[in-house]
């Protein structure tokens, strides 16, 4: 059997190595850019430098209408070259150097507040960089994906770093006041990711929660690494939702899944809301009733649970309910079972106007969230760390790398829900 193997570019010798696709895409305009881009950085530097000392360059001191003097004293003495990667690529800069008197006597040396010690990249470049990673690749492909930018001077390594810029932002929003959000209705959902915990691959669940404006506009509240996603994990989210503020909603959208309903969740929101109107996710709920019965049965069940759910007024669908139970009590008795199970609680849609139906029927929104975030990661396999788990979730938001639209029905969200809750009669 013939193996084929390939090295990496670097381990090959110079004058063995191909020219690449895009080595001779000569561009005279990025070129002169570029050149202008080093002209443009000197003299921004070389002009703040001569602010400071209030003098140009072999120019004297101007005295000023005191016997002070107008500038900071001290003196120029040569310069350093620096390397800065921007948007523009990299290029090589000569940044002055200057020593300035201080008060004690002694001298200090001068730092340019445009450009920070140690700076190698602008924070577009680092924008750039971020959003890079965040659009679906990992840390070792940016190199490869902006290569033709940046000459390969961005590694892996710069990645990590770069992101952990994110952090301080991150932290941020996990403190912010919740009290200005106008929120009405919540939907709370939880996935599972793999994430590296001492070396090993283990699977921890994200805990999150949107909430929906009065104006329609859905936005991220919470999301939180959690080991599982029981009664205790689940309160611990919304107790920081409420002591940072967060008004009592005036709807619930909780993925309730499994055949037991996700009792952690149901036993989170149970003390903390009692009383506001909660919404059975009618999508769970339908894997419900299917894991109950045989496979040759999963369409005939379907097409009944659609017809009911989907029914276009709320006597139609009351009826196709006592239809749909009184059917599947003679034919699978387990299916209209666990149907029953779910309570008036999979019908608190039909108690708001019929144009808010389709966004209050489940928690796609947060579903589609999920199917998005994971194929955003599906190159990386196994995420870092648990925290870096949930602050890419909330990035790729906060970049807005994926939106959030209006939630169907947004006009009549002022309407108070009716208190009659659907016949439970079968």
């Amino acid at each position: 059997m013939t193996s084929v193997t390939t090295k990496l570019e670097r381990s090959q010798p110079q004058s063995e190595t191909a020219v690449q696709l895009f080595d001779n895409w000569f561009d005279p305009i990025e070129t002169e850019v570029r050149a202008r881009a080093r002209e443009f950085i000197e003299e921004l530097i070389c002009g703040e430098l001569d602010a400071v000392l209030a003098r140009p360059r072999y120019g004297r001191c101007k005295m000023a209408s005191s016997e002070e003097r107008a500038g900071v004293a001290g003196h120029r003495h040569g310069s350093r070259k620096r390397s800065l990667i921007g948007t523009f690529g990299p290029i090589e800069i000569e940044v002055p150097r200057a020593r300035l008197n201080t008060p004690d006597g002694k001298t200090t040396e001068w730092r340019s507040s445009a450009l920070r010690a140690y700076q190698r990249r602008t924070l577009a470049a680092d924008a750039l960089i971020a959003s890079t990673y965040l659009a679906g690749t990992n840390t070792r492909r940016v190199r490869r994906a902006l290569a033709a930018l940046f000459g390969g001077r961005v590694g892996k390594d710069t990645v990590s770093r770069v992101w952990r810029k994110v952090k301080s932002d991150w932290d941020a929003w996990n403190a912010r006041s919740l009290a200005a959000e106008p929120i009405v209705r919540l939907i709370l959902d939880g996935t599972v990711v793999r994430v590296r915990l001492d070396r090993k691959a283990t699977s921890i669940s994200l805990l999150v929660v949107i909430g929906v404006r009065a104006d329609g506009q859905k936005v991220l509240l919470a999301i939180k690494s959690m080991g599982g996603e029981s009664a205790e994990a689940w309160r611990s989210v919304l107790d920081d939702l409420i002591t940072r503020g967060l008004r009592r909603p005036e709807f619930l959208i909780p993925a309730f899944a499994g055949t037991s309903g996700a009792p952690g969740l149901e036993k989170a929101i149970a003390p903390v809301w009692d009383g506001v109107p909660v919404q059975r996710c009618t999508v769970h709920k339908h894997r419900n009733l299917l894991a109950h019965a045989p496979e040759r049965l999963h369409d005939e069940i379907t097409a009944d649970y659609n017809d009911m759910i989907y029914a276009a007024a709320r006597e139609e669908i009351d009826a196709r309910r006592k239809a749909f139970i009184r059917k599947w009590r003679l034919k699978h008795r387990a299916v209209a079972d666990s149907l029953q199970e779910a309570g008036d609680r999979l019908f608190t849609f039909v108690r708001l106007p019929p144009t808010q139906w389709r966004s209050a029927r489940t928690t796609n929104a947060i579903e589609r969230l999920h199917e998005e975030f994971k194929r955003r990661i599906k190159t990386q396999t196994v995420l870092p760390s648990a925290d870096t788990a949930a602050m890419l979730f909330w990035a790729l938001l906060a970049s807005g790398q994926i939106n959030m639209r209006k939630v169907d029905g947004w006009q009549t969200l002022a309407t108070t829900p009716i208190a009659q809750p659907i016949d439970l009669a079968a």
